[in-house]
């Protein structure tokens, strides 16, 4: 067998492995990873999917040129994208509320938009599924939504929130990975999201109050990658 096509194959296996493992393309990218003791690690798998033996030396070669490719195709784009981020606004003391879907639930909607149209200083916004909706308001119409809402079961309600919006260029829509390479940084730093909502080109995360801080702190310094 020819050596190129060999190493070929033994490259798209330790793609497909490196790809279903989260946060080892960052890692590689990053070159905070030792290659060695990971080509050790994936030995087993690359040699079961390559049915026979595989060398160490083979791998780490493999995650040479995949780190460096990575780089390239997804992380270079990603960084540039980050950095050109817009306006992001911070905002506190937060509500979610947790209702199960009903076919009242809209009308309730509309009665509490009805009662806050005319209010640009409070926060209001809300997202639904198939069988919940979220309604995430400022603290002080806590007493407005629950009279809105009487009729409707409430699944859980988290309050002492804070959220953070942030402004995505347009051309976010077109580079995979934005929205993971945002969430990967926060989870590295111990950020418990509870709730994410997202336009084509704005996302808001909801994150207890505690920790609005750091999360901004992580979201500013995409722009500076």
């Amino acid at each position: 067998m020819d050596l190129r096509t060999h190493m070929k194959t033994i490259s798209s296996a330790v793609e497909g492995y490196i790809k279903s493992k989260p946060f080892l393309v960052s890692a590689l990218t990053q070159g905070i990873i030792n290659l060695t003791s990971l080509a050790r690690m994936m030995n087993k798998d690359i040699t079961s999917v390559m049915n026979k033996d595989v060398r160490n030396g083979a791998i780490v070669m493999a995650l040479k040129r995949l780190s460096s490719d990575f780089e390239f195709r997804s992380s270079l784009k990603i960084v540039r994208t980050l950095r050109n981020i817009g306006d992001i606004t911070v905002r506190s003391s937060l509500i979610d509320y947790n209702f199960k879907t009903s076919p009242t639930l809209l009308t309730s909607q509309v009665k509490l938009m009805a009662d806050i149209s005319g209010d640009k200083d409070n926060f209001y916004t809300s997202s639904r599924g198939v069988n919940e909706c979220n309604v995430v308001v400022s603290g002080n119409l806590a007493e407005l939504v629950e009279s809105c809402f009487s009729n409707e079961t409430c699944i859980h309600k988290e309050m002492e929130l804070s959220s953070i919006s942030v402004k995505l260029p347009i051309e976010n829509v077109s580079v995979p990975g934005i929205y993971y390479f945002v969430f990967q940084r926060l989870s590295w730093e111990g950020i418990n999201i509870y709730e994410v909502i997202s336009t084509s080109n704005e996302f808001t995360i909801l994150v207890n109050e505690e920790q609005v801080d750091k999360a901004f702190r992580i979201i500013k310094d995409l722009k500076q990658l």
